[in-house]
């Protein structure tokens, strides 16, 4: 199937983060473009979607009405949609080569060249969505810090903060093993030369900078997550040594008293 869009000058790619994963598995070879990523032309205009596993589409030259019946039909293969998607979008010039202020240029418009471009605004998308949820986890767990700094003790339970622990090693299986954010496309093993537009990308949404920023914030979460357990651990153990010490002198008075009474008959 041919690339219709090669021959426009203008062309807007628009990135949608769905989900938090997505099925590509019906999709049938013969239907699409390429296979990796997986790319598909959705209307009869010639525009088309480039699929990602971890809930990405980006579509290129799609108007809103096809738009919205290709996201409708992807409703089913989506696990955990979200209600309101994270969009980016970058608008795309043929001639002239470079990456500025939210526009790309091309010396020609090809598949790879899309291609490229999705993986990187994928990327981008998929780091907004995390950035958002690591701040709102340091906002919850920064009062918890504090009241163990000032009080010397934690009010929340060990599960819950088990429970951040869990969503914070979550966002970094899915950065890692999903969206594998640190990785070049795969685009790029067949059309090396394309190696200067992905880094240019790469610099312009900031990826490497921010995903070493987010590894710390997510490294800091959990050691202070797990600390704040550990305490609230070994406070409930001195709990429990105090119930067994006082089961232990209970019974020694018991024994006592019966003692006592066997005594005095």
């Amino acid at each position: 199937m041919e690339l219709q869009l090669k021959n426009r000058q203008d062309l807007k790619a628009r990135a949608l983060l769905l989900g938090d994963r997505l099925d590509l598995k019906l999709f049938k070879i013969a239907d699409c473009l390429a296979t990796t990523p997986l790319t598909l032309q959705v209307d009869a205009d010639g525009g088309i979607a480039v699929l990602f596993r971890y809930g990405v589409i980006v579509l290129f030259g799609v108007n809103s009405a096809a738009e919205a019946r290709f996201v409708e039909s992807l409703k089913p293969l989506l696990t955990n949609p979200y209600p309101v998607p994270e969009i980016e979008e970058l608008e795309i010039h043929s001639g002239g080569i470079g990456v500025q202020s939210g526009a790309v240029s091309l010396d020609n418009i090809s598949l790879e060249n899309l291609q490229v471009i999705a993986d990187a605004l994928s990327k981008n998308l998929v780091l907004t969505l995390y950035e958002k949820k690591v701040a709102g986890e340091f906002d919850k767990i920064e009062p918890l810090a504090q009241e163990l700094a000032t009080h010397g003790k934690v009010s929340a339970g060990s599960k819950n903060l088990l429970s951040k622990i869990g969503s914070m090693l979550l966002i970094e299986h899915r950065m890692v093993g999903r969206a594998e954010i640190g990785d070049k496309p795969e685009t790029l093993w067949n059309f090396p030369h394309l190696e200067g537009l992905y880094a240019s990308l790469e610099d312009e949404f900031e990826l490497k900078e921010r995903q070493s920023a987010l590894d710390r914030k997510l490294g800091l979460i959990s050691d202070t997550a797990q600390t704040l357990s550990d305490v609230w651990d070994n406070r409930q153990l001195h709990k429990l040594e105090w119930y067994v010490i006082g089961l232990i002198v209970f019974e020694i008075f018991i024994s006592l008293l019966e003692l006592s009474d066997k005594f005095f008959r």
